[in-house]
């Protein structure tokens, strides 16, 4: 039966996560818009200037994102329920360092890899620690 919970984890952490992390990165952009527009208007209210005018950079979209997103979020359910958070650590590590050269190019590219990794982490964390509290 834990084998089982154990399974449904995994599933749960690496593929619900997807909808959950685009959720959050489109609400980042939406605070970042609402941000650019505050300035905009701060910056020009006797000018009348167009809103649209200075519309923020488009954020960068790292390809194999989604794939390489669910194997994350496995693998950090799977290190926690197997009790090797160290391997979370792995995880990260090789994400980053397989990133590294177009998120340098891209600022854009790195704030969403960030927030998408973080939320990644958490869901995977939460999945596989409220599995793990109730296992034992």
């Amino acid at each position: 039966m834990e084998i089982l919970w154990g399974a449904l984890a995994l599933v749960v952490a690496g593929a619900l996560g997807s909808p959950i992390t685009l959720a959050v990165l489109r609400l980042a952009r939406a605070v970042d818009e609402q941000k650019a527009l505050a300035v905009d208007d701060e910056a020009a209210p006797e000018t009348g200037a167009a809103l649209d005018e200075a519309a923020p950079d488009t954020p960068g979209v790292l390809r194999g994102g989604l794939v390489i997103g669910i194997l994350e979020r496995t693998a950090v359910a799977l290190a926690i329920l197997l009790n090797e958070p160290v391997a979370i650590a792995y995880v990260v590590a090789i994400k980053g360092l397989g990133r590294y050269a177009e998120l340098k190019e891209t600022p854009a590219a790195a704030e969403r890899f960030i927030i998408g990794t973080l939320t990644s982490l958490l869901w995977a964390c939460a999945v596989a620690g409220l599995t793990a509290v109730y296992l034992l």
